[in-house]
């Protein structure tokens, strides 16, 4: 499954885009695409849903301790899927590549650049958020028995 691997570089290289285009042309304003989907430039320094945003400033190196861990866990799982397990593959690199993205803000700026507005009610998040978001949603389908790519753990299960 490493060869799914271009996943997490499409997913990088697609939030590093974006962010340097929020960077660019966000600075001190905001755009209004639908009355409920605004971009507007936010710098995060906690973790998702802003929690320890307001932390002192140790809180990044945390995150990034805690990043690559996870990173590393991933790749070890992703090591040990099976053939068929395309849709968990998916996933797991989409949250490899969202998490290495914020990663990469961390060190660079020691925050993570946030950029798209649901709703006012809902957090600023990027591209990063959401690919992350996505795997998860495939690993919970994936668990529930529900895939759209390939098979899954259950298929096997089954037939043993």
């Amino acid at each position: 499954m490493l060869r799914l691997g271009w996943i997490a570089v499409l997913a990088i290289i697609a939030d590093q885009i974006s962010k340097w285009l929020a960077l660019t042309y966000l600075m001190g304003s905001q755009i209004t695409l639908l009355p409920i989907l605004k971009l507007v430039l936010v710098y995060n320094r906690g973790a998702a849903f802003g929690f320890l945003d307001q932390a002192p400033g140790w809180q990044n190196g945390l995150f990034i301790a805690i990043g690559i861990t996870v990173a590393s866990i991933i790749l070890f799982m992703i090591r040990r899927l099976q053939p068929g397990e395309i849709q968990v593959a998916v996933a797991l690199w989409m949250v490899v590549g969202g998490a290495a993205g914020n990663l990469i803000d961390r060190v660079r700026i020691g925050s993570v650049v946030d950029f798209i507005q649901v709703t006012p009610y809902f957090p600023v998040f990027n591209v990063a958020d959401s690919a992350i978001t996505l795997g998860a949603i495939l690993l919970v389908m994936d668990a529930f028995g529900l895939r759209v790519l390939g098979t899954s753990r259950h298929d096997r299960d089954d037939k043993n």
